[in-house]
């Protein structure tokens, strides 16, 4: 039940960054590379306040956690680091509908293709749910799809879906998850401040941009991320890379709960379709 509790958890997380993302990038309030400067600067602040107050006030190790001998790793960070730029700037490019089929597409087959080169078998079951679920996916951003401006934006965000894929994958072998996250977050500081540097003629910051690009990083990625690395050694691959297609889904229905926007045949149909291949793969026979 915990499992359960903080894989939905992590989706939630997942769903607030792309709402986030779309309000601070979309509305030029903020440049990508100023976007993920922020974003992995105050996650990695947020993760190392949480780390020392828990170190400080409670003696037991929390959420498994071994701060002594977990240091996160290089690969944790430049996979965190590839995905959150490749991301920013395949956004302000791709229309949104087209970005998230491309985007999960690109998960859905780099975990299963890593999954297999490891030498794991992936079942008819878990391939169907998935096909099922991308399926339900499609169809609900279809009214929105059109073809892209840019391909190289295309290639960006196939680039961000696979470094995510390999992050998530390489998160699976944690025992520790909030020291792994922190130092992932800590070390991937170094990359994304070559790409500020990089980028100093075309920076554009405001205080919207700046403050949505914290939330972003010391809430939604920050710690969301810290319950991913929980959540991924208690989980099938297929599951972690199955559930992720219903991230676009948590966020159209959070704007029907917010923005009082309206319930439609095409997402309910959409819901059933993502949920229905998530179950298949989770539900086992018995």
């Amino acid at each position: 039940m915990k499992t359960a509790l903080f894989f939905i958890i992590a989706l939630l997380a997942f769903a607030g960054n792309s709402i986030i993302a779309r309000y601070a990038l979309l509305d030029n309030s903020i440049d990508p590379a100023s976007f993920i400067w922020f974003r992995i600067v105050s996650g990695a602040v947020a993760l190392w306040l949480l780390l020392g107050f828990l170190r400080r006030n409670l003696r037991r190790n929390v959420l498994q956690d071994d701060a002594n001998s977990a240091r996160g790793s290089w690969w944790g960070a430049l996979t965190l680091s590839v995905y959150a730029i490749a991301f920013s700037y395949a956004y302000v490019v791709l229309e949104t509908g087209f970005g998230a089929l491309v985007l999960f597409a690109a998960v859905q087959l780099s975990m299963f293709g890593m999954n297999l080169v490891q030498g794991a078998s992936v079942k008819l079951r878990e391939w169907l749910g998935s096909a099922i679920a991308l399926i339900g996916l499609g169809y609900l951003v279809a009214p929105t799809l059109q073809l892209p401006a840019s391909w190289v934006s295309v290639v960006l965000m196939i680039t961000a879906g696979t470094a995510w894929g390999f992050y998530s994958l390489h998160g699976r072998g944690s025992a520790a998850p909030l020291s792994d996250t922190t130092y992932n977050f800590t070390r991937a500081i170094a990359v994304v401040s070559v790409v500020l540097i990089w980028f100093i003629p075309d920076l554009m910051v405001s205080t919207k941009g700046i403050l949505l690009a914290i939330l972003s990083g010391a809430v939604t990625s920050g710690l969301g991320y810290a319950v991913w690395y929980l959540v991924l050694p208690r989980i099938q691959v297929s599951t972690a890379a199955i559930g992720q297609l219903s991230v676009p889904l948590i966020a159209t229905v959070g704007g029907v709960l917010v923005a009082d926007e309206k319930i439609t045949w095409r997402l309910f149909i959409a819901a059933c379709l993502i949920i229905g291949g998530i179950l298949i793969n989770v539900v086992r026979r018995r």
